[in-house]
């Protein structure tokens, strides 16, 4: 048993425990230890944990753990986070921070205070206007890979079922995130690694945005990777023009901003909050 030191993180509401292995050499993390690290009823409780490693090509290399313990793809918050750590805890003076993950090269800076910016390499596997089966209805949905896998939906293209007539969602607080965003992430269409599921509405100039994240296995209160790629979709279907100012489940306010030529999209950042919520030891 040791004692391994850790700071609990915010970006916009989606919450992670960062561990630096400069500070803990000794930690060794595994699918089991992380899962009830998470658990926040048992443990710290967290979407998920970063781990912070030295690199010889950038100022850190990061590395993402979901909540169920296994190594995620991409986290667009998580590496906001990052960024405002290794500035906070004096890793690096530069405003352009670069840090390594999954054997790329990222970058993004420290705007003020604690807003942050995190450029993305650029969206693929675009595929607009496709419908899914669910719940014995047709529903239109857009896939894009942000550096994670994203489903996005727009609630006015789901039915609500009344006992007098049928419906569409006009809103996005009553909208049954949990139940459909896990059953569109465990969908054959993706198989065999799964979605997250991103629901969106467009009102008073603001994308509201609620999520369902994969390796969570619930809504959280904010998805980096999901507000990009909700953006980007928002863009292609006319609703908003960038940069785009999304609405999380959390109150909190990104804007996500690119350039887009007719077929790519390119110069993609996600700009946020960030807050160091506590600091803290836990004996593993």
């Amino acid at each position: 048993m040791m004692k391994y030191f850790f700071t609990k993180m915010s970006g916009s509401g989606n919450d992670f425990i960062l561990f630096d292995k400069k500070i803990n050499p000794k930690l060794e993390l595994t699918p089991s230890k992380i899962a009830q690290i998470c658990n926040r009823r048992t443990g710290i409780g967290a979407d998920g944990v970063l781990l912070l490693e030295p690199s010889a090509n950038s100022v850190f290399q990061m590395k993402y753990f979901n909540a169920d313990g296994f190594e995620g793809s991409l986290c667009g918050n998580g590496a906001r986070c990052s960024l405002f750590y290794s500035t906070v805890n004096g890793l690096t003076k530069s405003s352009d921070i670069k840090f390594e993950f999954s054997e790329q090269i990222y970058s993004g800076s420290v705007l003020n205070g604690e807003l942050v910016k995190f450029n993305f390499q650029q969206p693929k596997d675009v595929k607009l206007g496709f419908v899914i089966q669910v719940n014995g209805q047709s529903i239109k949905a857009s896939y894009i890979n942000t550096g994670s896998p994203h489903v996005v939906i727009s609630v006015e293209k789901v039915l609500r079922d009344n006992e007098d007539s049928k419906s569409f969602y006009t809103s996005l607080d009553d909208f049954p995130v949990f139940e459909l965003g896990k059953k569109i992430r465990y969908h054959e269409e993706f198989a065999p690694t799964g979605v997250n599921v991103n629901f969106i509405k467009y009102e008073d100039g603001l994308l509201k945005i609620r999520t369902y994240e994969r390796g969570v296995e619930d809504e959280t209160l904010s998805c980096g990777t999901g507000a990009v790629a909700s953006a980007v979709v928002a863009c292609t279907m006319g609703l908003a023009k960038q940069p785009i100012s999304l609405l999380a489940k959390s109150g909190d306010q990104l804007i996500v901003d690119f350039k887009f030529d007719g077929l790519e999209f390119t110069d993609v950042s996600l700009t946020g909050p960030v807050k160091v919520v506590f600091n803290g030891e836990i004996t593993i």
